[in-house]
């Protein structure tokens, strides 16, 4: 679970994965794609495994705070059902929704597939722990 702790009224607040039944309502039936979300000093990362899937065949977009991963794991052969002793892959599309809890720097995204895994790195907004303003007198 990915949790950042607010300095100011220490609440806490937590990056929000859709639920799968919410994003068949969004983007019709899909296959459910897990994710690793976590946090370093400076970015929030996603990791999910994604084998098979070539880079051309995965969309990444951002909007507001979301992050929405889309994709289409394609099967190369087809296969009569009656050949099949165990049928666990899932082929065919798949997506996920990850509400991010923290500002980032959208035009500083990557995302890179090494050995199966996607990682997607998102840079926090730094804010300065504000700033002082004087009072001048104009009188």
């Amino acid at each position: 679970m990915f949790k950042k702790k607010n300095k100011k009224n220490h609440q806490e607040k937590e990056a929000e994965v859709l639920p799968v039944e919410h994003e068949e309502e969004m983007f019709g039936e899909e296959g459910q794609l897990s994710v690793d979300v976590y946090q370093d000093k400076n970015s929030i990362i996603i990791k999910s495994t994604i084998a098979g899937v070539e880079p051309d065949d995965i969309d990444i977009s951002f909007h507001n705070d979301m992050l929405t991963i889309r994709g289409e794991r394609k099967h190369d052969k087809t296969i009569s059902e009656d050949d099949y002793f165990y049928k666990e892959c899932y082929w065919g599309s798949f997506s996920r929704s990850i509400i991010l809890p923290l500002e980032v720097q959208v035009d500083k995204i990557k995302a890179t597939i090494k050995n199966g895994i996607l990682t997607i790195a998102l840079p926090k907004v730094h804010h300065s722990d504000g700033k002082k303003i004087s009072v001048e007198d104009n009188n």
